[in-house]
């Protein structure tokens, strides 16, 4: 899985741990992504990877089963 929002972009970027004694060493900063169902601009239903913050500001339209009970 390629660690990027497929509304907006984000991605991984990278930056430093770093020690008490100031010791650098790379480190990942991923995206928060999850896997939803969503109807796609051409009205078909995917499982696609969004970020937390399209979630939140209502750039996707999330699917949702109905259960019969």
């Amino acid at each position: 899985m390629a660690r990027v929002c497929e509304i907006c972009g984000k991605g991984t970027i990278v930056g430093n741990n770093v020690s008490h004694a100031n010791n650098r060493t790379k480190r990942r900063f991923y995206p928060n992504l999850q896997r939803i169902r969503a109807r796609m601009p051409d009205g078909k239903i995917r499982n696609i990877y969004v970020c937390t913050r399209c979630l939140k500001a209502g750039k996707v339209e999330k699917i949702v089963k109905h259960r019969n009970i």
